[in-house]
């Protein structure tokens, strides 16, 4: 069993879906050193760990997802340098294997955001907001803030976000296509559960080389991102789960995925 090596994050597994929850709602979920340790253990942890499928991440409370690291705790580094060479959990998360979804549930701020973005899916609450900050404080986010941003929404509407730090309501954040679903408060977990579960009965290597490949294909040319697909897709389609997937299409039955 995966135990949490921190008391303000929560995990639950439940049919092969792995729930993380950042439980420090009096704080808005702001990230601690500490933390953000854990969050990098628990995600390695849970790449290991062949029942997990699927991943997702949300905050505890109703006001706010994360809010990112917490500003009073930054000082505690004795250096510029070791800040930059923290361990990073949305390096983390970004680096996990299994798919991961954000369930928003408030405040993306900061490293919420940063949080949010290395995700693979974003659903969030009809009373979310996002923001980068950062700027009003007098440095940048460093956790892939502006790449994430740049291709979520465009670069045009990512510097209104990074440049004037301004929080973008719930509503802005769907039509500039920052999440893929509102949903009332009250239901956004549910929902999130209902996306992971069906994920989660797809063949997991496959779901992963999709993961994978979806990454390559907005950071390399078409032409080199087609011939990588084709790799991979050849590389799956050798796998016993796939095997098994032809097998059952065949019989018109369900298949039984082991990953391997």
């Amino acid at each position: 069993m995966i135990e949490t090596p921190s008391e303000q994050i929560r995990l639950s597994i439940t049919n092969r879906v792995a729930t993380i929850t950042l439980d420090r709602a009096e704080k808005l979920n702001a990230v601690t050193p500490d933390m953000s340790a854990a969050l990098v253990e628990l995600i390695d942890a849970l790449n290991d760990d062949d029942e997990v499928r699927v991943l997702i991440l949300t905050g505890a409370g109703e006001r706010s997802f994360s809010v990112g690291s917490d500003i009073r705790s930054l000082d505690a580094y004795a250096t510029p340098w070791d800040f930059g060479n923290r361990a990073d959990y949305c390096d983390a998360i970004r680096a996990s294997r299994k798919p991961v979804i954000a369930a928003v549930n408030g405040y993306a701020f900061g490293g919420g955001l940063e949080t949010a973005l290395s995700c693979d899916i974003r659903l969030a609450s009809t009373t979310s907001s996002f923001a980068a900050p950062e700027i009003k404080l007098g440095w940048i986010g460093g956790g892939g803030m502006s790449t994430f941003l740049a291709h979520a929404i465009g670069p045009g509407n990512a510097a209104v976000m990074l440049l004037t730090g301004d929080p973008v309501p719930a509503e802005q954040a769907l039509a500039w296509g920052l999440v893929s679903e509102l949903v009332e408060p009250a239901g956004l977990l549910g929902r999130a559960q209902q996306l992971a579960a069906v994920i989660a009965t797809r063949p997991p290597i496959a779901a992963e080389t999709a993961k994978v490949n979806l990454r390559a294909a907005y950071n390399l040319p078409q032409d080199a991102a087609i011939r990588y697909e084709r790799d991979l897709q050849t590389i799956s389609f050798a796998t016993d789960d796939a095997r098994e997937g032809r097998a059952a299409f065949a019989e018109k039955r369900p298949g039984t995925f082991h990953r391997r």
